[in-house]
């Protein structure tokens, strides 16, 4: 299978799936994470091209440790709208992978660059396999299976686990992963959480904090669903998707083929 994932910003994907993606390259699967902008927002005393090249060079760096390919494109933080333009670039990079599953957020989410990303995203179904529409690049066979990273948000429907890949054994290697993005995880992130003063200074106490906020971050919010589906024990950290109705419906076979290691 081979898999591309869209993240409003660098990092989303990581933070969202990179312990599946982990699991999807050992398996055998293609995974190629794209940042739909450059980040150049996001930083408390950084801005611009120099903070978009610091998020480059570390998003790079973060893919390299899960072993997925790197995309990012160079819409500027804070400002993408779901607009043609935009569609077409998704388009392209979707065709471009041979794509036979898309990943993005929900259209209800707290930031206004993962509502438009997801907006861009969908619109992309059914329009990847028309000829006529980005003609430059040749149409897929066939719609992709579309889905959702997981997220906490209700209205108007909370997040629907359709699938939860427990990430137990892969946990060290996101955190390593994430570790490799400090501008985001040691800085940004904690300004705006009202905790930079606890960031530690050297690398490993900074591994060690990392792995214990991101617990308490992400952690798995699905304990009940996760221990009915495979017992107790399993699944204390956990990543899940939702299926977009908007691509080619998977059914449960297509769905384990997917994930084969669930």
């Amino acid at each position: 299978m081979r898999i591309i994932v869209f993240g409003a910003h660098p990092d989303d994907c990581e933070f969202y799936a990179g312990g599946t993606a982990v699991k999807w390259t050992a398996a055998g699967h293609m995974v190629k994470f794209v940042s739909v902008t450059n980040g150049d927002a996001g930083h408390q005393d950084m801005g611009g091209g120099e903070l978009a090249r610091v998020r480059r060079a570390e998003t790079f760096r973060a893919d390299k440790v899960l072993g997925v390919e790197t995309a990012v494109l160079d819409n500027h933080d804070g400002e993408l709208l779901p607009t043609l333009e935009v569609r077409k670039q998704l388009i392209r990079e979707i065709r471009m992978w041979d794509a036979d599953v898309v990943i993005t957020h929900r259209p209800n989410d707290y930031h206004p660059d993962h509502r438009n990303t997801a907006l861009a995203v969908q619109d992309t179904a059914y329009m990847v396999i028309v000829p006529n529409v980005c003609p430059d690049v040749p149409p897929l066979k066939k719609n992709p299976v579309y889905l959702y990273l997981m997220d906490s948000f209700t209205s108007p429907e909370p997040f629907r686990p359709d699938v939860i890949v427990p990430i137990d054994d892969v946990w060290e290697r996101k955190v390593a992963a994430l570790h490799e993005m400090p501008s985001q995880f040691y800085e940004w992130l904690p300004w705006t959480e009202g905790i930079l003063h606890q960031v530690p200074r050297t690398e490993t106490e900074r591994r060690r904090w990392l792995d214990k906020i991101l617990r308490a971050w992400i952690g798995n919010p699905f304990p009940q669903e996760t221990e009915k589906r495979y017992g107790a024990g399993k699944g204390r950290v956990a990543e899940a998707f939702q299926v977009c109705e908007y691509g080619r419906r998977p059914d449960a076979e297509e769905l384990k083929k997917i994930f084969p290691f669930v």
